[in-house]
């Protein structure tokens, strides 16, 4: 692009405050509309209720998923608390002057493409009307709760609640809770009940591999070199460290878990140095999947049957953007495709920092997904051609389905130190693509 545009950001959380930093840094001009009263979405020091429960601590190291330009304090454990990761991202704003270019309480309720191209905005409860050039999706995707579809058969009477309202594991002392779900969200939560309800039950219709926070005296997503993580295939590192894990933490049908349904690099493992302790004191009693709702009781696909107060949900989040008409995203904006999950291919001002699901860590790519952002509105870093940006997209899904399937976002999906090293190259194959056309 190169000439000089407004640029309006939606959301203020790590993916909003990255781009932000990026285009400010390169000149450009560019404001946040952000609805929470703080910065840091997921991560927000506000009390609101987030995707973030208070227990909540990285699941990925430190070191791994710090910005490059603005590392965490020294001292600042391997898997730091919700409290110090949002302490940090207010720092990172605070540290590069984005406050002022931050509108906080002014969320994006509706954003209209004009008819010759740049948005219009509505901002606010009162809906204020705020023009832009170019629109940046930041707004994330942990937002809106994703219930059972179709719901379980029959009534429960007791509580229910999702993992996004969840909060405090002592309001449940002394009842019987059930926890839906093997993420890493439902054996926190598993695990955090287990210390005050009465009994706290974890059922899991798929099985899934559970990797520990720590490996071989190190954070265990820095066992393995992020050069191997490139440069050696997946297919080949998986036997070794399914294997690894195998002899190390044991197998999750050991403790009453279900099997893993695939292999260690093709699902979405779960994080925990807990749960199998947990279960293995007693504390935790894994049950299958759920056959019926049963009024105070929960029958499961065993034929057993448990007496419930409260039911957790831990089924994930919905992929949506609201604010955006259905011609831009599709009716399922997890289903869109995007260049290097930032440019749109139909919409040349539409752009999307952080609508991805990593394999690691998501703050990184986030920091490099703006910097090639930045550097295609400020014009130092140019796109290939269309038709090579949508052939690189189908192939990219074609890959991801055949190694994770159609219900692992495939189209959403990255690996984490392949997809960096991509961006990293791209970066530099952009750079020089602009140099080649300033010349011409």
């Amino acid at each position: 692009m190169g000439e000089e545009v407004r640029v309006a950001v939606v959301g203020a959380g790590p993916a909003g405050l990255a781009a932000l930093r990026a285009l400010t840094a390169a000149g450009i001009d560019a404001v946040a509309f952000e609805r929470g009263a703080r910065v840091g979405g997921v991560w927000t020091l506000e009390r609101r209720p987030t995707a973030a429960y208070d227990s909540l601590h990285l699941i990925t190291s430190r070191a791994r998923t710090e910005f490059a330009e603005h590392p965490m304090p020294p001292g600042t454990p391997d898997y730091p608390s919700r409290e110090t990761v949002g302490a940090w991202l207010e720092d990172f704003a605070a540290r590069f002057g984005l406050g002022e270019r931050i509108r906080l309480g002014a969320g994006v309720e509706r954003a209209r493409r004009r008819p010759g191209g740049g948005w219009r905005l509505e901002v606010g409860a009162d809906g204020e009307r705020v023009d832009a050039d170019v629109l940046v999706v930041a707004s994330g995707h942990n937002e809106v709760a994703r219930w059972p579809d179709p719901p379980y058969r029959g009534d429960f009477e007791g509580e229910q609640l999702h993992a996004l309202d969840y909060d405090d594991p002592a309001v449940f002392a002394g009842r019987r809770v059930l926890v839906v779900g093997m993420g890493n969200s439902a054996l926190d939560i598993a695990t955090d009940l287990s210390h005050h309800a009465e009994q706290t039950f974890l059922s899991v219709r798929h099985g899934s591999w559970i990797i520990p926070k720590r490996m071989l005296g190190k954070p265990a997503d820095q066992v393995i070199s992020p050069w191997s993580a490139v440069h050696v295939p997946w297919r080949l590192r998986q036997p070794i460290a399914e294997t690894l894990l195998k002899l190390t933490v044991g197998r999750p049908e050991d403790v009453g878990l279900p099997a893993p349904t695939g292999g260690l690099f093709e699902s979405h493992p779960s994080i925990s140095d807990t749960i199998v302790s947990r279960i293995a004191h007693g504390e935790i009693a894994p049950k299958p999947g759920i056959e019926a709702l049963e009024g105070g009781r929960v029958r499961f696909t065993d034929g057993s049957a448990e007496d419930v107060d409260a039911i957790v949900w831990c089924t994930g989040y919905r992929v949506t953007v609201p604010f955006l008409d259905d011609a831009h995203t599709g009716p399922d904006p997890q289903q869109l495709a995007l260049y290097k999950r930032v440019l749109h291919l139909d919409v040349p001002d539409l752009f999307f920092i952080g609508l991805m699901q990593s394999t690691g860590s998501a703050f990184p790519i986030l920091e490099r997904q703006s910097e090639l952002l930045a550097g295609h509105l400020a014009g130092s870093w140019a796109p290939p051609r269309r038709a090579l940006m949508r052939a690189d997209c189908e192939w990219r899904y074609r890959a991801a389905m055949r190694r994770w399937g159609p219900h692992g976002r495939p189209r959403m999906r990255v690996d984490f130190d392949r997809f960096m090293h991509e961006l990293g190259s791209e970066l530099e194959r952009g750079r020089r693509r602009a140099a080649r056309a300033g010349g011409a």
